[in-house]
Parts: C-alpha cells; structure tokens; sequence
C-alpha cells in the first residue's frame, strides 16, 4: 500500500520526510517559500497522518516504503525520525538519491557508552514508559519538547497543535513502534558510506537532539556542510524557514 504524499511546486524533486508522531503538513511554511523552485513531495511517514493504515515496523521496512516516494535523482531531506530514515535510505537504496539534507538529526538517539550527544537512555525509557500509559498526553510533552528553547515557543506549540489535529495522532501502536526505531538504532557506523553532497542543519537550541550530535554527523559525513541556526531549537524550518530553505537551495546549486 503506498504512503500518501502531497506533490506541489514545479522545479527538481525535492522530498521532505517528517519526525515523530507528525506528518507531512509540518512542512507548510518552508515548503510555501520552496514551491516556485521545486518540486516538492510531502511524505507521510508509514503508521502516521494519512499513511496511518500503512503499519510502522522495522526501520527498513519504513525504508523501502519512503523509497517508492523518492523520485530518482530527488533530493532528499528529512528532520529527525525523518533524518534517521534518510540515512538508512542512502545506504539502502544509494540509486534514489543524489543529494541529502539532515534537519534535527542524529544517526543515533539515545546515548551509548561512546556516545554522549544524545538523549539520556533513563529519559527515552520514561518516555516509552509514559507512552504506553498515557499517548494523548505524551504527545503533548513531546510537542512542548520540539518548541522548547526557540522562539515564540508558545506559537510553535499551538501550531504543532493545531497540524496534528489536521489528520490526527498516530495510533499508539505506530508510536511505540517508531519509538522503538529511535531508542534501538545507532547508525553511525554507516554514516561514512555516503557518498553524495549532504547539508547537516541544526538549531543551536535544540533541547532534543543536541547541536554537537549535528556536528559529528556533518563531519562523519565525506562530502558535507553543518549550517547551524542561532536561536533555533527542534524545529528550525518552522521558526527559521528562510535560513534552512537557504541552506536547501545551496545545496542544490
């Protein structure tokens, strides 16, 4: 079953994959100022928005799922969960994409003993914990957590809000299985593998996935640039859209 993807603008296929919990429409803004130089591709995340019916599973199987939706020669661009998709992708499938930009991203999510730039694992397993126990609620501390740290925090919250009421919340199951993809995957190892020109943006703010985290995947990647956003925190293409469409456009050439 194919994953619902929203197609707008004219210009080279840019593909833009979303975080946790979210969908495609959290994209709005940025891709509002990217329409008249691309041609934008929306993609709801397996077990999210209008993808719901289309369950989330292992990380590779979202994969092959995104894979259908990415244009040969597409550029690709995802934001956290999304990012993390996007690097499996590259390595996956190396033929689909020519470019790759990484928002919010880490290509590991929780910390390891060699790995400090990341959510503390006691944080993530309470997280899961809370999940479980109470979904509503724990997607609004996790909507608060995007915003926290950037500007007019309360406005990106009520935002965030108000989109995912647009198509609803993902069914707990999707949640905890997509949780679970962030709490267990540590690719790091495969970062080195890709060989196309990426673009790491990251708010300096971010009080999810630390900006140091961002720094080591820009210089972990061969043919990389690290754009980091002063002010930004979890969301910079919501609170900073014109700076990372600049960065996307850069990276386009």
């Amino acid at each position: 079953m194919a994953l619902h993807a929203e197609v707008l603008g004219q210009g080279p296929d840019l593909v833009l994959l979303h975080g946790w919990g979210l969908h495609g429409g959290v994209w709005r803004s940025l891709a509002t100022r990217l329409a008249p130089a691309f041609r934008l591709h929306l993609v709801d995340l397996p077990g999210h928005g209008l993808s719901r019916q289309v369950p989330f599973g292992r990380l590779d199987d979202v994969v092959d799922a995104v894979a259908l939706q990415v244009p040969a020669g597409a550029t690709l661009c995802g934001w956290s969960l999304g990012g993390l998709v996007a690097l499996r992708l590259a390595t996956r499938h190396p033929g689909r994409a020519s470019r790759l930009a990484f928002v919010s991203t880490t290509p590991c999510f929780v910390q390891r003993p060699d790995w400090p730039h990341a959510m503390a694992r006691a944080t993530a397993e309470s997280f899961a914990c809370d999940l479980h126990a109470e979904p509503a609620k724990t997607i609004r501390t996790f909507v608060n957590l995007n915003a926290l740290g950037g500007p007019q925090a309360r406005d990106r919250v009520r935002e965030l809000a108000s989109l995912l009421a647009e198509r609803g919340a993902p069914s707990r199951e999707s949640l905890e299985a997509a949780l679970a993809v962030l709490h267990d995957e540590d690719l790091r190892d495969e970062v080195g593998r890709i060989d196309r020109p990426c673009t790491v943006i990251h708010g300096a703010r971010d009080a999810l996935t630390p900006a140091d985290a961002g720094r080591w995947l820009a210089g972990a990647l061969p043919f990389a640039r690290f754009v980091e956003i002063p002010g930004a925190a979890h969301l910079p293409f919501v609170s900073h859209p014109e700076a990372v469409a600049q960065a996307l456009e850069a990276l386009h050439g």
